[in-house]
């Protein structure tokens, strides 16, 4: 069966697949996974390459690149659960790779509802490094992941026992806020605020300013440029606008 389901991933255009049963699943911050899926039994995790686009500096050319990306995981997605479902009359839900999630004060927009980097961990599909991001064996920091759940019981790959991560602290040294410096864990609020400058935060901000201006104060803010990203944001999600640890990280280059 898993032989199966490898060949029809792989016969997708994705990069790579791994297996995990849910009891070797564990993750420190997502909520468990049987309250998501009580008949849970297994994750499908699947991989994609991240595009050479990350190294832009031009950040909606490289914002385009995850959008893609994005856009090809979530057919291959549903094409797994819908064959899932019809050859071998499972249940199955998928997990994308980033929204929707659970936008909450108490998860301030950063906790996926399943942690796509322990699923794959969990799936022998890498390791976690310095940055706290999955290195692919092949791929190196440059992946995505999503993965469908299913009723049925399939064993997990083989862990990836080799430490893949070579300690060199670029990533460390190039983030620009600082959001790695504690070693094992990611500064969340940081790291979001440099990456995500049109999220959430900001549209809070740009609209408790508004409500005090006056009506020609409120005409100039709506020239600025600030409000134009904003409006574009709010249309197309997520927007990352640094992409530093991925792609300053030497493995697999």
């Amino acid at each position: 069966m898993k032989e199966r389901i490898r060949e029809y991933v792989l016969g997708m255009g994705v990069d790579g697949v791994g297996f995990a049963s849910a009891d070797d699943y564990q993750s420190p911050r997502s909520p468990r996974i049987e309250t998501i899926f009580p008949e849970v039994k297994s994750i499908v995790v699947m991989a994609y390459k991240e595009l050479s686009s990350c190294n832009s500096d031009n950040m909606q050319i490289a914002m385009n690149g995850r959008l893609d990306l994005m856009e090809f995981s979530r057919s291959c997605n549903y094409r797994l659960a819908r064959f899932l479902e019809k050859e071998f009359n499972a249940m199955a839900m998928t997990v994308p790779i980033s929204y929707p999630l659970d936008m909450s004060q108490k998860t301030m927009g950063s906790v996926g509802d399943v942690s796509l980097r322990h699923a794959a961990v969990a799936a022998g599909l890498g390791v976690l490094g310095r940055h706290n991001l999955v290195i692919h064996p092949q791929f190196g920091t440059r992946v995505l992941f999503s993965a469908v759940l299913s009723d049925q019981s399939l064993s997990s790959d083989p862990l990836v026992m080799n430490e893949l991560c070579i300690q060199c602290n670029i990533c460390v040294d190039s983030c620009p806020v600082g959001a790695l410096d504690e070693e094992g864990k990611t500064d969340i609020l940081k790291c979001i605020r440099k990456t995500q400058p049109y999220g959430i935060g900001s549209h809070i901000q740009f609209w408790n300013r508004f409500v005090d201006l006056s009506p020609e104060e409120k005409k100039k803010l709506f020239k600025d440029d600030h409000y134009w990203r904003l409006y574009q944001s709010a249309f197309i999600g997520l927007q990352y606008f640094c992409f530093n640890c991925e792609k300053t990280c030497p493995v697999g280059k």
